[in-house]
């Protein structure tokens, strides 16, 4: 297996073990968390390290999502306190971990491969020259195992909780009084997290692991409500981002992991745009939409009160309209276009009057209001 391929497959497996709980992080809106354990799990790692001096150590693994674990803990708590929101506690908790980590590594393990360029960006360049051996047969790069025992775990906690995740991710009360302990599945969640951050964390760097557990995941609900779809789209796009990201970096011969990062933020502009219902383009077509459509209907509700009360003759002529309406006269015009257009109203050389359904719809918004 080619070097270009391993590190492409390696790539999608952290891209797609990322979405999975990164989705989650969204719906519950505390995406800010993945920042904060990518992070804060260095000092975990740097702390285990010293104990067992081995690099390679399994330790290393559980002392970070421990890590990980009172990080979020830590920010719960101070949230709890009433005294700082979620977004300010967040920051006061994960850069002092992360600080803590960077002063130990450059004091106490210099000479490691720890260092703070490592723990940001990471290499998945690197990635194939670290292989798993057994019994001197390669297995292929050790992160492509990590990565695969990551997402099997993560698969697995989404097919047997899925129904339980549903439920405490939209409505919390609910699950309490259906005995699902949100509280438990919460924990369960950023432990899940935890373990994603620092299974990818040695291959790709916090920065990639943020880019991947956020970004495709906003992009999916940018385009539906539904969780299975959203997880889908997001593993979807994380894919994509990961695929076109190594595509950039070899064109520009620049980071691999930070392109795949920039794809990610590309693609998620492109929903962001062109998102069918809540894209930048939908909601300006939607508001231009409202702002034609209450004007019609304000036209509308004119023309039948002029017919009720039999007022004025000049109340349905097209020239003395605006005057009526308090309207500029080319704006007045382009709103008798669009009513026409819509079938509320009908021209009679300069006079204007309700078509039959106009007029049922101007009375249904006088009844509603």
């Amino acid at each position: 297996m080619s070097a270009s391929l391993e590190i492409m497959i390696l790539a999608t497996l952290v891209a797609t073990a990322c979405a999975i709980p990164g989705v989650f992080l969204v719906l519950r809106r505390v995406a800010l968390m993945s920042d904060a354990i990518s992070h804060a799990i260095l000092l975990g790692i740097v702390l285990a390290f010293f104990v067992v001096k081995d690099i390679s150590s399994p330790w290393l693994i559980i002392a970070a999502a421990v890590t990980g674990l009172i990080t979020v803990s830590l920010t719960e708590l101070i949230i709890h306190t009433r005294k700082l929101k979620e977004d300010a506690a967040i920051g006061l908790v994960f850069p002092l971990l992360f600080s803590m980590g960077v002063i130990l590594i450059s004091h106490y393990a210099g000479d490691v491969h720890l260092d703070t360029q490592c723990v940001l960006f990471g290499e998945i360049a690197f990635s194939p020259f670290d292989r798993l051996s057994f019994h001197d047969i390669d297995m292929g790069p050790r992160g492509i195992w990590v990565m695969s025992v990551v997402l099997l775990l993560n698969l697995a906690f989404v097919g047997l909780f899925y129904k339980e995740l549903k439920i405490a991710t939209f409505d919390p009360g609910l699950a309490t009084v259906l005995g699902f302990y949100p509280i438990f599945i919460h924990y369960a969640l950023m432990s899940l997290t935890s373990i994603t951050a620092v299974g990818a964390f040695d291959s790709v760097g916090s920065i990639l692991v943020v880019a991947m557990m956020i970004t495709p995941p906003a992009a999916a609900y940018l385009l539906t409500d539904r969780l299975s779809r959203m997880l889908i789209l997001s593993i979807f796009f994380g894919t994509m981002s990961a695929l076109s990201g190594y595509w950039v970096a070899q064109r520009i011969d620049a980071s691999i992991a930070g392109s795949m990062a920039l794809m990610s933020g590309v693609i998620f502009l492109i929903v962001f745009i062109f998102a069918p219902e809540r894209g930048l383009l939908a909601r300006m077509f939607f508001k231009r939409w409202r702002r034609w459509d209450f004007a019609t209907q304000m036209l509308a509700i004119h023309l039948l009160q002029a017919e009720i009360t039999h007022a004025d003759a000049t109340e349905h002529v097209v020239s003395h309209m605006y005057h009526h309406m308090l309207w500029d006269p080319e704006f007045t015009s382009e709103v008798i276009a669009q009513g026409l257009e819509d079938g509320l109203i009908k021209k009679f050389g300069e006079k204007l009057t309700l078509t039959p359904y106009g007029r049922e719809k101007a009375k249904n918004i006088i009844a509603h209001q």
